[in-house]
């Protein structure tokens, strides 16, 4: 739920237009390198790092329905008792949207506070991160304050993340969980029975390999959990850009040097195959040794399991070719 937002008034507006520089977005989609354009429009007038904003849309993107099908470049949704204040029937004069205690801004220098202009949007949304500050803890508490969701704020911190690493927003590149030469085999197991700890669906896809085998990253993202798991025995939990999360589980042992926090991309190695799990910490040898890939989806409220498989296959065959 979002909280009620209180308005300021802010910054003297400059107009400055940021191409989108940076090599890696060269070879981008139009649309990534427009979208990039107006988050460092926005940076260049209020001092927040540009991956902020693209992190927060891309948030706001992956929560959306699929039949949303506005037409801005910009998905940040914010709500119309917010944006246009308590007493304004949904003017668009910043001054009006001012005196009414809302907290849409002029982003474009049109006098208008429209939320329908991608450029107003931004400043909006930066207007209200500036009351706490530029620095990512100021950034975190604003955030906290607006989607009052500890999982939301840790998504989007991890996607700027992400973003600021690779400077770019155009990362589309996958990889399959396994090296391709390695033999392995795979079907699609996804809701079957499992007994071990009660009656449950199995909630991922198992891979079964020889112990040792590599595992790998198969998309962009942040590493949010490490350890054991009784279930999973060693286990490593990945979150995406797209509010996925990966879990990978039944390693042998991890890669050296992978830890929570860290940021991987597609084809980083994490670990290794293994039959770990079912048991206390080192329980091992309870069934063929195998990578139990699981993906969990999160719109916003709650958090579940889906099917990976297809993923799998699409991640292996574009790997093939």
């Amino acid at each position: 739920m979002k909280s009620k937002i209180i308005c300021f008034t802010g910054l003297s507006l400059f107009f400055l237009f940021f191409s989108a520089s940076a090599t890696a977005e060269e070879n981008a989609p139009d649309e990534k390198q427009a979208k990039t354009a107006l988050y460092k429009k926005t940076q260049a007038i209020t001092n927040i790092p540009w991956y902020y904003f693209a992190a927060i849309d891309q948030y706001e993107h992956n929560i959306q329905k699929e039949e949303d099908n506005s037409e801005q470049l910009i998905s940040i949704d914010i709500p119309d008792e917010l944006w246009f204040g308590v007493s304004n029937p949904g003017l668009t004069s910043e001054e009006l949207i001012t005196v009414s205690d809302g907290w849409g801004r002029d982003g474009d220098g049109d006098g208008l506070a429209d939320k329908n202009n991608d450029e107003d949007v931004l400043y909006s949304m930066a207007h209200w991160i500036n009351q706490y500050g530029n620095n990512k803890e100021d950034i975190k508490i604003a955030l906290w304050n607006y989607y009052q969701r500890e999982l939301t704020v840790q998504t989007i911190m991890s996607i700027a993340k992400i973003y600021e690493k690779f400077g770019t927003i155009a990362l589309d590149k996958t990889d399959f969980p396994l090296p391709l030469h390695a033999n392995y085999s795979y079907r699609n197991t996804w809701g079957d029975a499992r007994g071990f700890g009660g009656r449950r669906i199995h909630e991922g896809t198992d891979i079964f390999a020889g112990y040792g085998v590599p595992v790998k990253a198969t998309t962009y993202g942040v590493v949010e959990m490490k350890g054991w798991n009784k279930y999973g025995g060693w286990r490593i939990g990945i979150r995406d850009i797209h509010n996925h999360y990966h879990y990978f589980a039944h390693l042998n042992g991890y890669e050296k040097g992978i830890n929570v926090g860290d940021v991987v991309e597609p084809g980083t190695v994490i670990g290794s195959v293994g039959a770990t799990g079912y048991g206390p910490p080192g329980t091992s040898g309870k069934f063929p040794p195998h990578l139990h890939y699981g993906m969990y989806k999160d719109n916003g409220y709650s958090e579940w399991s889906f099917d990976p498989y297809p993923h799998l296959k699409r991640w292996e065959r574009n790997a093939r070719n």
